[in-house]
């Protein structure tokens, strides 16, 4: 059983959306964020990118960053460019891109079901990333970037959404990524309650995306739960802020890997040895090989590109996390050959999401910086839940939702 809850949403006034809706905080640097919102006082990067309003090069976890985001945030509110809703609500997200459309419910859901394993994770985080998603949550006392999570889907719940996105909506804008963004407010109290029940059956949710924002909120109930003496469990840090899709609407991408180097092997060694494991097959020439199935790798070195494909063996296929291509690709290339140990850590190795496409991988390649790219078959999204179910971990840089959730459109304010 899940519990979905609906909440007074924090939202900008419907003629400023398309304005204040930025990308997540976490999918460009200080340097593009400073760029996209330099023009717009309204762009929400300057309350979750808030490095931007100050000086250059400074230290993103200094205390004076979380200040100004929390500054940002208060400035948004008293300027009435945001507004709160004065009953709880729940909202309908819907995203097309190009042919790709999905439809989720922005919501809150519990932290005591996150601890539980109600709500299952699949990626192991990083401390001082929990520690700077914390302070972000406890400076601005909300959460404004959305845990993206998954379910299998039912078809109860699809009809409900179906019904919600035939009306007219809230918010509709294209914004600078060619998404389309759609977003609608669900007040009706019958149709609140109709969502709540339908949710009760869903069996587990599951983080897609923002494992360290869930790891935050967790943190965050915890110490505001030890500091009230009141405490009734009904609080608003005892829940986080989530958009919930069905899992056969994910769009997972690939995501690609180049190495700077081939560890001093001249390219004719480096081929011996991928042989042990691959079989090999040279593209003819400008022929790019982007991966149609499993356990097959495109490879740009040396101005061609290669098609490779895992031979038996080489893997445990019974093994959710060893049959995964990321981890066929670390324990049979990256690690015994190019001496990858920790791709987490190593310099010597960049990922490159599936939506630059494969030019980027040739581009770097071809620019002298990087020796090898590798272009992987998407994960697939029912092998996420899987490793999930099975309480293990994906490797790292597994997978690349698209298209990215945008923050400000509905932010949880914890009091």
């Amino acid at each position: 059983m899940v519990t979905v809850r609906p909440f007074k949403g924090l939202r900008p006034r419907k003629e400023l959306a398309a304005r204040v809706a930025a990308p997540p905080y976490d999918v460009l640097s200080s340097e593009e964020a400073r760029e996209m919102a330099k023009n717009n006082p309204y762009s929400f990067l300057h309350v979750n990118k808030p490095e931007i309003d100050l000086e250059p090069g400074i230290d993103l976890y200094d205390p004076r960053v979380y200040r100004k985001g929390a500054e940002n945030l208060k400035r948004l509110i008293q300027e009435g460019v945001m507004v709160q809703d004065q009953e709880p609500r729940f909202y309908v997200y819907q995203q097309v891109m190009g042919r790709h459309r999905q439809v989720g419910l922005v919501a809150c859901a519990s932290v005591e079901e996150y601890e539980a394993g109600l709500i299952k994770k699949h990626e192991h985080t990083r401390p001082e990333k929990e520690d700077d998603r914390v302070r972000h949550i406890d400076h601005l006392n909300a959460q404004v970037g959305p845990v993206f999570l998954t379910y299998r889907a039912r078809e109860e719940i699809d009809r409900l959404m179906e019904g919600i996105v035939a009306q007219e909506p809230e918010y509709d804008f294209t914004g600078e990524d060619g998404v389309r963004h759609t977003l609608w407010v669900v007040s009706h109290p019958e149709l609140i309650a109709r969502i709540q029940q339908a949710f009760c059956r869903v069996e587990a949710l599951y983080v897609a995306d923002g494992h360290h924002r869930s790891a935050a909120a967790m943190r965050v109930k915890r110490k505001r739960q030890a500091e009230n003496p009141h405490h009734t469990g009904e609080e608003e840090y005892n829940y986080f802020l989530v958009v919930i899709f069905p899992h056969n609407q994910m769009q997972i991408l690939d995501y690609n890997r180049v190495v700077r180097d081939l560890k001093g092997l001249k390219p004719t060694e480096f081929f011996e040895k991928l042989r042990e494991k691959f079989l090999m097959e040279e593209q003819p020439p400008g022929q790019v090989y982007k991966p149609n199935k499993p356990h097959t790798f495109g490879m740009y070195v040396s101005g061609k590109w290669y098609k490779l494909t895992a031979r038996r063996g080489t893997f445990d296929e019974r093994d959710p996390v060893q049959r995964l291509d990321v981890s066929i690709l670390q324990e049979n290339i990256l690690r015994p050959i190019l001496g990858i140990q920790d791709p987490r850590k190593d310099k010597r190795i960049d990922f490159v999401g599936g939506i630059r496409g494969m030019q980027e991988l040739q581009r770097r390649v071809d620019c002298g910086d990087w020796a090898v790219a590798f272009a992987l078959y998407p994960t697939a999204i029912g092998d996420l839940m899987a490793i999930a179910d099975a309480g293990k971990v994906m490797p790292p840089k597994s997978t690349w939702f698209e298209p990215k959730l945008k923050s400000g459109l509905v932010v949880h304010l914890l009091d």
